[in-house]
């Protein structure tokens, strides 16, 4: 059986069952498995020998009491204080949310979001580093704990209002008691969060930390006071959300001439399924399709559940910028929220060595389905299978696979409903195409024709408002980092010392 499939997907790809979407990229294997690297090698010959080109430790040894040490004794010191190195290493690149806690949060830090982050911007524009750093991490945090309640108070009250739906002959009323009912529960819920109790960020600010702005800010901060391991992770953090920006990669560049950055490249945003996904495919890819099946499986739970979250968050505050009638009014609003819900699929599209991995969710059921082949288990194959196919009807590979699944249907038991597509994908599905139908309906037909004209005092005033306007674009600190560069510094303390 295992040949006969084989042969049937050669003819349109070299290997079974290889990923159509990955396999346009000839590179990602390779960058995928460099990636994986990364996060499962620990290279502390590499440290050794960085140290040993600073001279850091060579020079310690021989200005103390003017003592020299044998050779054998400057490398069995260099290996213990490289083992202590690497024992400290999570706390040189700890990231800020290990301070984080949602059921926790230290009510002194509780602040404004807003006045948080331009306090931050300021101290970043008067060069005071540290204090800067301090209160970019802290409005971080504080943007998490905004967007974990927003998610918890979504996710409680999500089902408020579903029963009793047959009360009402008029759909009208149907529709207003579950919008009240659903306010009502809101209201009692983030009585109990004192974020809420704040002014509610800009939508401006908000986007800025989707998109992790923040971290640009810290990567330079933490390079001008010499946290260069801090500055790689805080570089390698924005860039998994941005890989293109030509600034941040330049940055990359110059801390990789200066030392080994593999084992800094941390991810502090990155979600839980993430990794799981990769340790799946690495599993795959070595042939154990019984931990692969296992990963995939809690990577797809884990995925939805964030997923939902992401849903949840989405129905926060909105601002009335006129006014209309009723239903206009509603739908504004509702268009706002299908915006963000929309940008849920996007903002979790994972990125793997410099790459968005195309239909994310479909290349998980593709993984599934045929590392459940490969165990015999085509019972849950086939709907893997079927599951892909609501994502990419068209893909001729997965087409044979189905078509060789039906075609031994009896052989393997199979019955009609086991190439029903999985449950949980099929609600994904159905939910994100209906938003998409309905957002470029509510585009399309609800705009007015001079809903895109913005006057020139607005224009000025929407540009002064945003507390990122003073430092858009290289700005004469990175125009200096990046000069320094094309000088000739050659290790990690030739550039940036901090006056004593």
């Amino acid at each position: 059986m295992d040949s006969t499939l084989k042969t049937k997907t050669n003819k349109k790809q070299s290997g079974a069952f290889i990923l159509k979407g990955l396999a346009r990229k000839a590179r990602f294997q390779h960058l995928l498995s460099r990636v994986l690297r990364g996060f499962h090698s620990v290279r502390a010959g590499r440290h050794e020998h960085s140290l040993v080109k600073k001279g850091e430790v060579s020079r310690s040894i021989q200005n103390k009491n003017s003592l020299l040490l044998e050779p054998a004794e400057v490398t069995m010191l260099l290996k213990s204080l490289c083992l202590a190195f690497l024992l400290l290493l999570p706390a040189l690149v700890g990231a800020q949310y290990e301070k984080y806690s949602f059921k926790s949060f230290p009510q002194k830090d509780i602040m404004p979001l807003d006045s948080t982050y331009n306090y931050a911007l300021e101290q970043y524009g008067a060069q005071n580093w540290a204090e800067s750093i301090k209160f970019l991490e802290l409005s971080l945090r504080l943007h998490r704990l905004l967007r974990d309640s927003e998610a918890f108070c979504g996710r409680n009250c999500s089902s408020v209002s579903r029963d009793n739906g047959t009360l009402f002959a008029d759909n009208s009323l149907r529709v207003v008691r579950h919008i009240l009912l659903r306010a009502a529960c809101l209201k009692k819920c983030k009585a109990d969060f004192p974020v809420f109790k704040l002014a509610y960020p800009r939508r401006d600010v908000l986007e800025t930390f989707e998109k992790r702005v923040p971290y640009r800010y810290i990567q330079y901060a933490q390079y001008q006071l010499n946290h260069l391991e801090k500055a790689v992770a805080a570089a390698h953090t924005f860039l998994k959300k941005n890989p293109t920006d030509p600034y941040l990669t330049k940055n990359m560049n110059y801390y990789k001439t200066l030392f080994d950055v593999e084992e800094y490249l941390i991810d502090h945003e990155e979600q839980p399924y993430e990794s799981v996904f990769l340790k799946s495919v690495t599993l795959y890819n070595n042939g154990d399709f019984s931990s692969s099946a296992r990963n995939m499986e809690q990577a797809i739970t884990q995925y939805f559940e964030i997923y939902s979250s992401c849903l949840a968050g989405c129905e926060s505050s909105y601002e009335i910028v006129e006014f209309k009638d009723f239903y206009p009014t509603l739908a504004d609003l509702y268009t706002d929220v299908l915006k963000c819900k929309v940008k849920c699929e996007e903002h979790l599209t994972p990125n793997v060595g410099g790459f968005f991995v195309e239909k994310f969710v479909a290349t998980m059921y593709h993984y599934l389905q045929f590392s459940y082949y490969k165990l015999n288990d085509v019972k849950n194959a086939a709907p893997c299978a079927a599951s892909y196919m609501l994502f990419d009807s068209k893909d001729q590979v997965m087409q044979q696979n189905v078509a060789y699944y039906r075609f031994y249907r009896q052989q393997w038991g199979l019955e009609e409903n086991d190439f029903q597509p999985r449950p949980e994908a099929l609600r994904y599905f159905n939910e994100t195409t209906k938003q998409k139908e309905m957002l470029e309906f509510a585009l399309n037909y609800l705009q007015t024709d001079d809903e895109d004209v913005v006057s020139p005092e607005e224009m000025a005033t929407s540009q002064s408002e945003h507390p990122d306007t003073e430092f858009e674009g290289v700005g004469d600190y990175e125009e200096s980092f990046l000069a320094e560069w094309w000088q000739e510094p050659k290790t990690k303390w030739d550039i940036g010392e901090v006056a004593d």
